[in-house]
């Protein structure tokens, strides 16, 4: 059996927006997953550093945001207590943590349902409370794997525009994402990976330069190929 990632080696600077893009299976997730310690590697190491020291893993998850694609609610509990469930586990003070919750759901658009149980929400009222529990923290790191998937076009602007105000104020993003204009927009830098391994990387100015393509999907179908993926 061949390993779902292997021979990846790249850096995410401070206050950067990174993009790792391949096709379907081509291990992003994994990648993702194992960054912010779901997942143990078999070999090799993953090393964080914050104002140019460096931090243990366990330390590290302190720091570290997580937005999955699939939903880390309790859809039964309504959009506060899932927020209030997630504050304690991180350990936030509960004054700070309502006060918290307050600023976020107002930024997200989510107020008014504060008191509402997240299952009666649509597709893109719960992406933004997915983006909520994840940066509850104030993450130092965040890795976001698909963040607008499957949401209008007012829920992607909410979610993309509180992201820009994250980095603004010094967050590390790491992303993934099937929306490659959303991605060229939004990325500073990228990684292109393929059954495991990086393919390429850099700005998206000079990998298109460097390809002679266009934009990120003629690059993608350049790197990867039309053969479609399972």
């Amino acid at each position: 059996m061949s390993p779902a990632v292997s021979q990846v080696d790249f850096t995410v600077l401070k206050g950067e927006k990174f993009g790792i893009f391949g096709p379907n299976g081509a291990g992003k997730t994994t990648l993702i997953s194992m960054m912010c310690g779901i997942l143990q590697p078999t070999s090799g190491s993953i090393h964080y550093y914050i104002n140019g020291k460096e931090i243990t893993p366990k330390t590290a998850l302190h720091t570290i945001g997580y937005v999955p694609q699939d939903f880390a609610f309790y859809p039964e509990l309504t959009a506060g207590q899932n927020l209030v469930y997630f504050g304690k586990m991180y350990g936030i003070p509960t004054k700070q943590l309502h006060e918290k919750i307050n600023v976020l759901l107002e930024q997200l658009g989510l107020s008014h349902v504060k008191n509402k149980k997240v299952m009666t929400f649509s597709g893109g009222m719960k992406r933004r409370i997915n983006l909520a529990i994840g940066i509850l923290n104030d993450p130092e790191i965040l890795f976001l794997d698909e963040p607008t998937v499957g949401v209008d076009v007012q829920s992607k602007h909410a979610i993309i525009h509180l992201l820009e105000e994250l980095n603004k104020n010094g967050t590390s993003i790491l992303y993934t994402s099937h929306h490659l204009k959303e991605a060229e927009d939004f990325c500073d830098r990228i990684a292109l990976i393929d059954q495991g391994k990086i393919i390429g990387l850099g700005t998206l100015e000079a990998l298109t330069t460097q390809h002679e393509v266009e934009n990120l999907e003629e690059l993608l179908i350049r790197l990867t190929g039309k053969t479609m993926r399972d």
